[in-house]
């Protein structure tokens, strides 16, 4: 027997992970430099992963069966002290081992595969919903300014071009606001915009802060304002970030209701 068949004798044992010592590490030697048995080797394994799938799937190919089988009935029986002091008929476990380490790869696989699905279908449920319940505001914000009793202010800049404007529409026995602005000027550094209700007697009420985007847009939707609130007036000041109780700078746009 030469010593290529020799090796390719022990490359059942190989693919089921049942040979050890000097002959596996021979074998592995040998595996770096000869492609014909690195190629027997890789059908044998994918042999076993079919027959090891047929324990509990459908049925393996029958010539993959027959392969295996074949391979490993001509692993030569050596009287050596490595091969006597394997347990007799260990190598018979092998398949079996073999399959129930698939199935568990398997099973593994799907479950985390099906933790993943459920986490990204909760995820997309969850900006659903949020997303939905954001139109239904918006809805209801919708039909509450279009209402007779909603007040309709137009605030304006008078020294700056182009000229930046703000719509601001509030139901006063709601205390629901909607403020939306254009054209309006880039802020300095730590500085926002702030909305103010002025009412017809007492101090004026901040009503949100707000930054503008790139073209100059803006809105502040429904801040927390108290219910029934008579509005004299609404204004913008520009105030250190994070707002202001009480207007430290000039007003920048002023729109009343009369």
């Amino acid at each position: 027997m030469t010593g290529h068949e020799q090796f390719a004798d022990d490359l059942a044992l190989y693919a089921l992970d049942s040979l050890e010592g000097n002959e596996r590490q021979a074998l592995e030697q040998h595996l770096e430099q000869c492609a014909a048995c690195r190629r027997e080797l890789q059908l044998l394994r994918g042999d076993m992963a079919l027959l090891s799938l047929s324990a509990s799937g459908p049925a393996a190919p029958q010539r993959s069966r027959d392969r295996l089988l074949k391979a490993i009935a001509q692993e030569p029986k050596r009287a050596d002290i490595e091969t006597a002091s394997r347990p007799l008929f260990g190598w018979l476990l092998w398949p079996a081992s073999a399959a129930a380490l698939v199935l568990l790869a398997v099973s593994i696989y799907l479950w985390r595969e099906d933790v993943s699905i459920s986490r990204q279908y909760a995820s997309l449920q969850t900006q659903f919903n949020q997303q939905q319940s954001e139109v239904q505001h918006a809805q209801e914000l919708l039909a509450m300014f279009t209402a007779p009793d909603a007040m309709h202010v137009t605030l304006v800049a008078s020294q700056a071009k182009p000229q930046p404007q703000g719509k601001a529409m509030y139901l006063r026995d709601r205390g629901a606001l909607l403020f939306m602005a254009s054209n309006m000027n880039a802020l300095p550094p730590q500085k926002v915009y702030e909305l103010w209700l002025v009412p017809m007697t007492g101090t004026p009420i901040p009503a949100g802060t707000f930054k503008p985007n790139a073209t100059g847009s803006a809105m502040v939707m429904d801040p927390p304002l108290p219910k029934g609130v008579e509005a004299k007036a609404f204004a913008v000041t520009i105030e250190a970030e994070g707002g202001s109780n009480t207007p430290t700078m000039p007003m920048v746009m002023v729109g009343s209701s009369g």
